[in-house]
């Protein structure tokens, strides 16, 4: 199981403080919170694509690429590639790049954002956010897939005896996971397509989060990827974490308060008891993330959103501190733990390369056998 953090990158005033930091201040944070990320022992990074204030991460394979040539195992992913307003093209071409500048380090979670604007931004119609999703997505599996590519659709120029350069290396495309909160339709294009579904899950109650996995699930076995237990699920999380629960209240009460997100609503209380927020010890992060497995089951990966509500970097390299020194290690423990041997493991570059090239011999032993006969 893989073990990590996500950013989605918002410059928000610090409301202990007043301070706003500069847009080149957060990038720079950004960057610090990965590599200390790799240094705790965590698995993946993983940052958001915006287009928008107060965001800055409007170009994730610069910054990916940035940290890539900086950290040697780190897992480097996307919160969200903006499937719907992207060109499926470019998607290709620069996922592809970065794959091989990070030597398989990398894999991409498609999303639609929850940003309305953007679409016009980028010449598209919100109202086909889920047509656009299905199609730029058939066209970019098909991209790393095929050497030459002839396609017509409805939302892009036709293509004719295209090539997608540079090809994925090794031939094995970026492994891809298709993230969304609330759409039905995005957990069933995963499973056609046999690929990982991440449910953000930190706004909603646990009942939601398991319907959505579980429709997933099913429908990852009726395509005949395998059992619904084999298919490759991903959860996000909100932590926040001291020594001790109250510190932790009292910290990041005024955090929680003014968040853009969730402030001004329930209080941290109601929040952290309605949705998987966790904001305390480390023992009860442990504990409330392992029950996540009680409506989820066995999964592959798990993120947490750590430098969230203007939060100064200080504060978020200490949580990185006690996740790696303190959480992680227990949860990969207990997480282990009478998990099925049927269960895949996250999976990586390296283990997608030994899968395809196992198929290979298989066909090339098949037909050998076929000839012989």
């Amino acid at each position: 199981m893989q073990f990590g953090i996500f950013s989605v990158g918002d410059v928000t005033p610090d409301p202990t403080t007043g301070r706003l930091p500069t847009e080149h201040e957060r990038i720079n944070a950004m960057t610090s919170i990965a590599l200390k990320a790799e240094e705790v022992g965590l698995d993946v990074f993983a940052m958001g694509e915006h287009h928008n204030p107060p965001f800055v991460p409007s170009s994730p394979t610069t910054m990916l690429g940035w940290i890539a040539a900086r950290t040697e195992n780190l897992i480097l992913s996307t919160s969200t590639t903006l499937i719907t307003t992207n060109d499926p093209v470019k998607i290709a071409e620069d996922y592809a790049m970065l794959q091989h500048l990070a030597n398989g380090r990398i894999d991409v979670m498609m999303g639609r954002g929850n940003t309305g604007p953007v679409y016009p931004w980028f010449g598209q119609d919100i109202r086909q956010g889920i047509p656009l999703a299905i199609e730029n997505y058939a066209l970019l599996h098909r991209l790393w897939r095929e050497d030459v590519v002839d396609w017509e659709g409805k939302f892009r120029t036709p293509l004719q005896s295209f090539t997608s350069t540079p090809r994925p290396l090794d031939g094995v495309p970026p492994f891809v996971w298709h993230g969304s909160i609330r759409s039905p339709e995005i957990a069933e294009q995963a499973a056609y397509y046999g690929d990982g579904f991440f449910h953000n899950n930190i706004f909603w109650p646990k009942q939601h989060t398991q319907r959505m996995v579980e429709l997933y699930r099913d429908r990852y076995a009726h395509y005949g990827h395998g059992t619904a237990e084999q298919a490759v699920v991903g959860l996000g999380g909100h932590v926040f974490l001291r020594k001790n629960s109250q510190d932790a209240i009292r910290d990041f009460r005024p955090y929680f308060d003014n968040a853009p997100v969730y402030g001004h609503g329930p209080s941290l209380e109601e929040f952290s008891q309605q949705t998987p927020l966790t904001v305390g010890s480390p023992q009860e992060v442990i504990e409330k993330t392992l029950s996540f497995r009680e409506y989820a089951g066995d999964y592959q990966r798990q993120l947490f959103l750590v430098d969230h509500a203007g939060l100064p970097l200080k504060t978020v390299l200490e949580q990185l501190d006690l996740l790696g020194e303190e959480v992680v290690p227990v949860l990969r423990k207990e997480f282990a733990k009478n998990r099925p041997a049927n269960v895949p493991d996250a999976p990586t570059h390296a283990s997608r390369l030994a899968a395809a090239r196992a198929a290979d011999t298989s066909d090339t032993n098949d037909t050998q056998e076929v000839t012989t006969a």
